[in-house]
């Protein structure tokens, strides 16, 4: 499968998690899209840009189990987060409870959010060695009368850990807690059904393992909570009906979630129209399949490692999927990451959690044997 990527062969690239890799097909797809906005931009944004986006939400929200009124496209998971932290009504005194395994960057966004208005943002520690079974207690016990959301991530960054989401949100929504769930790795890593996990917010990055281009995300929303979501940048959309302005519906959409969050100024939106292609790239190539395959490649090299450096792995088989992390002897991360590339040409990150330095490994579709062979051989790991 290396062939349908655009992806250097002299490079062993096990970080498909970082931003993700777009095929062939796919790239081409969204290269044509660029084309026909090019030969007439006016038409195709002025005009036509709403009911393409519509087509192209409509797909993925049957990917999602998800109404496409309730997905709207984002360049990426920061920016839907960044969507609901600032718009998310918080009072002085009140709080966001969440766990330490959460991607720094949205960290720092709801940190801010939170400081403007006098609230707390709380992170609760889940020890590792992972145990699934007590996230949802860990964090329930930690809820107060204060708690007014609690955001987590469905995939871990740093630890590449599933979380047990939809019983968070349950247990959550039994308490009366508004919930948000940080998919950016989820979708095409492992099956969704956004209905039956019942988030009031989701929202996940489609460049990464569902293979669209770069600047494909969604962020999705209960119908109840449309209102209340405010565009980090504004723009036509909260002009309908104001001051003459006739709204243009044409590219801003219908719903009040579309006028508001859909058009935020001129921008290239074929990475969005692009999403059905990468769809119907991972069905053609049945990537039920490709999961197993990966999950095998990547439990291999986890089993290895391990076993060499006399080290104990963080979680069980079925708590990560495609992507994990292999703990090392303690050393600079950075400096085994550099010596990883420039001795080996294997690009891999390195990261660092609760005092365990790891290799986290992502295994694509695009990745064989050999390359699990070059990570195991690296002098870097001996």
């Amino acid at each position: 499968m290396r062939d349908f990527f655009l992806l250097d062969p002299s490079i062993t690239f096990l970080n498909h998690g970082s931003f993700g890799a777009c095929p062939k097909d796919v790239f081409e797809a969204q290269c044509r899209w660029q084309l026909e906005m090019e030969r007439n931009p006016v038409d195709f944004l002025g005009r036509r840009s709403a009911e393409l986006l519509a087509q192209a939400r409509e797909r993925l929200g049957t990917l999602l189990n998800a109404r496409k009124d309730d997905i709207v496209f984002v360049p990426n998971a920061t920016t839907g987060v960044n969507v609901v932290a600032q718009s998310f009504s918080l009072r002085p005194g009140d709080e966001v409870l969440t766990t330490d395994l959460e991607y720094g960057a949205c960290d720092a966004a709801w940190q801010q959010a939170c400081k403007k208005r006098g609230a707390s943002y709380r992170r609760i520690a889940i020890p590792l060695p992972y145990e699934r079974e007590t996230v949802v207690e860990r964090l329930m016990s930690a809820v107060t009368p204060h708690t007014r959301m609690i955001y987590v991530s469905h995939i871990t960054s740093t630890t590449a850990l599933i979380l047990p989401v939809a019983e968070i949100v349950a247990a959550a929504s039994e308490r009366n807690i508004a919930t948000f769930i940080d998919g950016a790795h989820a979708p095409g890593h492992i099956d969704l059904n956004l209905d039956a996990i019942g988030a009031d917010f989701y929202v996940g990055n489609c460049h990464k393992w569902l293979c669209a281009p770069k600047g494909a995300a969604f962020l999705h929303s209960k119908p109840e909570h449309h209102e209340m979501l405010d565009a980090t940048v504004i723009s036509w959309g909260y002009a309908k009906g104001t001051d003459g302005h006739p709204g243009f519906d044409a590219y801003l959409g219908e719903t009040l979630f579309e006028r508001r969050l859909q058009w935020q100024g001129t921008r290239d939106i074929s990475a969005w129209l692009t999403v059905p292609a990468a769809i119907d790239f991972q069905r053609t190539h049945d990537w039920s399949s490709v999961r197993t395959r990966c999950h095998a490649l990547a439990a291999q090299a986890l089993e290895v490692l391990t076993r060499r450096h006399g080290l104990q792995a963080i979680s069980r088989d079925n708590d990560w999927m495609q992507m994990t992390v292999i703990p090392v002897p303690a050393q600079d991360p950075e400096a085994l990451r550099r010596r990883l590339y420039d001795e080996s040409r294997i690009e891999v990150p390195v990261t660092i959690h609760q005092g365990w330095v790891f290799v986290r490994i992502s295994v694509q579709g695009y990745n064989t044997q050999e390359d699990i062979d070059r990570l195991l051989a690296a002098p870097a790991l001996q």
